[in-house]
């Protein structure tokens, strides 16, 4: 069958999907490479925490006005701009560990480039998605990401060893560029003219930025209520649940490998495809959450509120028991297991606080996406800096960092943010429409 013949709503969501997977190749890629040429040069574990969450520096400067920015010009532009600056700043860079600010200035602007990203996804994704395919739309959409890093965690280490950290960059740019021709070829704005019931159904051309010259002279001039946003108990419940979810993921994402390699001295070229497990068990439960959820309020079985509060919270406290599980287990196969299990019900939690933001706001997706992501990139700059400095601090004690003692504090945090969060979200969360 012709691309050209598959409704255009699905293929926006199978391009959004390869997005976040290249992305998320990028970002376990940057962890991998930098990681090996670090650990070459005797560079500190405080100072890989301090490069390794520069990144999340520039990803927070931009989350908001990358919400802004879709609302007002696209999400469909922005994307594409924000795909071809970063792919840009992968190809051009060197790796080299010693020329620490020009690496700074590098991640600085991945991240201010990808902070863009999640936004205009969700601004896109509230213009062609109708309600009931929400879940499993959105869950489909950010299970690239898990998937992008199971394949990254699988591929790239042979990469490195075969031809150096730098090939991992090029490798990168490469993925960028080709999903930037593929988005500028296929992907549209939903056409207005084709979307009667829009406004009734919470999608399409109402969601649409507007030119000054298209408006009616009875039209009015969408501001977006910014207090109202900020004031809101509901979008507080979904902020700190994506809090929650960024700090243990970023925390895994960044460390694993540090804990593979020194907590069980295993190294990551001869673990095969287990090292992989962890990231494809989100991929496979994300799916199953959208799915679950979709099935649970098209068939009225739950209202939206319960299907939402009912997934965040399984996937949280079971990812808290997993997460806190994984310091006691010495064996990789353990390790494996126990962080499959954790990312896995994560995952699954996000069909509850990470569809939430079209449930309340469908008008600005975008904008709640930004506010919500600002703090799940905030988790990143402070769980990944300050796992670095727990580490540093238990090497006193354990110079090589292989005890389980050196490792509990780092999945401790993550386990019991897991279920502070999930309290918040039962509490305060809802899944009616509170903007209009």
């Amino acid at each position: 069958m012709s691309i050209t013949r598959i409704p255009t709503r699905y293929l926006i969501v199978i391009l959004t999907f390869f997005c976040t997977c290249v992305c998320y190749i990028e970002r376990v890629g940057f962890s991998i490479a930098y990681t090996v040429a670090a650990d070459a040069s005797g560079v500190s574990q405080s100072s890989k925490g301090t490069i390794l969450s520069t990144f999340y520096y520039g990803y927070a400067l931009s989350q908001v006005p990358g919400g802004w920015a879709a609302q007002k010009i696209g999400g469909r532009r922005v994307l594409l701009l924000s795909f071809i600056l970063w792919s840009l700043t992968s190809a051009l860079v060197p790796l080299d560990p010693n020329r620490v600010i020009t690496l700074v200035i590098a991640r600085l602007l991945v991240g201010i480039a990808q902070g863009f990203i999640f936004p205009s996804i969700h601004t896109v994704l509230a213009q062609w998605v109708p309600p009931h395919e929400r879940s499993r739309s959105v869950s489909l959409t950010t299970s690239g990401m898990y998937l992008g890093a199971a394949m990254g965690m699988l591929l790239l280490p042979t990469l490195v060893k075969f031809k150096g950290p730098q090939s991992v960059f090029l490798a990168e740019a490469f993925l960028g560029g080709l999903w930037s021709i593929l988005w500028f070829k296929f992907a549209s704005d939903p056409p207005r003219s084709n979307h009667p019931k829009a406004a009734a159904s919470g999608f399409g051309e109402v969601l649409l930025p507007v030119k000054d010259g298209q408006r009616t002279k009875n039209e009015k001039v969408s501001q977006i209520p910014w207090r109202k946003i900020f004031f809101s108990l509901p979008v507080w419940a979904i902020v700190v649940n994506n809090f929650t979810f960024h700090y243990a993921l970023y925390v895994l994402m960044n460390w694993l490998p540090t804990y593979f390699e020194l907590g069980l001295k295993s190294s990551l070229q001869e673990m095969g495809s287990s090292k992989m497990m962890p990231y494809l068990n989100m991929f496979l439960f994300s799916n199953i959450g959208g799915v679950i959820a979709d099935h649970v309020i098209t068939k009225k079985i739950m209202s939206v509120t319960k299907a939402r509060k009912l997934l965040n919270s399984v996937g949280f406290v079971v990812a808290s028991v997993a997460l806190i599980g994984i310091p006691y287990f010495r064996t990789v196969n353990g390790v494996v297991v126990c962080s499959s299990l954790a990312l896995g019900f994560l995952a699954l939690g996000r069909a509850g606080f990470a569809v939430n933001h079209m449930d309340i706001a469908p008008r600005y997706a975008g904008i709640v996406m930004g506010v919500s992501n600002t703090a799940g990139t905030l988790a990143g700059i402070i769980g990944v800096g300050l796992t670095g400095q727990l580490l540093e601090s238990a090497k006193i004690m354990d110079s090589e960092l292989s005890s389980p003692e050196s490792w509990r504090a780092v999945f401790f945090i993550p386990g019991l943010l897991c279920v502070l969060s999930s309290v918040v979200f039962l509490l305060f969360s809802t899944g009616e429409r509170i903007f209009d």
